[in-house]
């Protein structure tokens, strides 16, 4: 028996298998039953991530809660994150850059976003993010493979080694890995959750207030975001490389 940390490594393989077939409840009951708190729901208020919390407290898992604040947040956003919390009475922690916008802008000039996003989105997202997975052994996600190519391959269950962490191992949970936007928008609306104000100014995938725009109707889910850059991704779902 293959066995990484804490992690066996058939076991992971056999339940991604597995939860092909299962439900998102499914899914989440194993999550809490085997690793409790120690795993923790991230999230950006998309539709998937409201579905992830909803299915998860409806069961009675009460995981963890966190969220990347990156000081360039909608109001829409931020005024979403308040809903949430109120309506199933939690306090979803918000992760911090080490660096104000103002701090970053005088040490990387001003709107670093328009010339090097990937740096913005590194200091920003993926450091402060690297630091929250260090104390997990879980981090449950909303990815799913409709989204763009490159989440096309996204399993449901995938570990994964990274260096920053010093010889440690998690475990990237993705319950609705083959949900349709159809799908997750119909639960929405099943379960009358509160939905961010800017879907229906036609927005679809929201992040950053300067990096994120409306698209059109058949565009791609995350077709507006980082407009004019040959990006698609901010860094926090591929900066850990191939899953184990």
């Amino acid at each position: 028996m293959a066995t990484l940390g804490k992690f066996d490594v058939e076991e992971i393989r056999r339940k991604s298998a597995e939860f092909e077939g299962g439900s998102v409840e499914e899914i989440l009951g194993w999550c809490w039953e085997r690793y409790g708190v120690a795993a923790a729901i991230g999230t950006s208020f998309q539709g998937a991530g409201l579905v992830v919390m909803d299915a998860a407290f409806r069961a009675g898992h009460r995981f963890p809660v966190f969220t990347l604040d990156t000081g360039f947040l909608f109001p829409e956003t931020l005024a979403l994150k308040a809903q949430i919390e109120a309506r199933f009475g939690i306090e979803i922690e918000s992760l911090h850059p080490e660096q104000t916008p103002d701090e970053q802008a005088a040490e990387h000039g001003p709107e670093l976003w328009k010339r090097n996003p990937d740096l913005c989105c590194a200091l920003r997202k993926v450091l402060p993010l690297q630091k929250k997975l260090a104390t997990l052994d879980v981090w449950i996600t909303g990815v799913r493979r409709q989204q763009s190519e490159t989440r096309e391959k996204t399993q449901i269950a995938e570990l994964y080694h990274f260096d920053v962490l010093r010889d440690r191992y998690i475990l990237k949970v993705n319950p609705l890995a083959g949900w349709s936007r159809e799908r997750v928008n119909a639960y929405l609306s099943e379960w009358k959750l509160p939905r961010n104000a800017l879907l229906d100014r036609g927005y679809r995938s929201i992040g950053c207030m300067p990096c994120t725009r409306p698209v059109a109707e058949g565009d791609s889910e995350r077709a507006g975001r980082w407009t004019g850059f040959n990006k698609s991704e901010c860094g926090i779902h591929t900066f850990l490389g191939e899953s184990i």
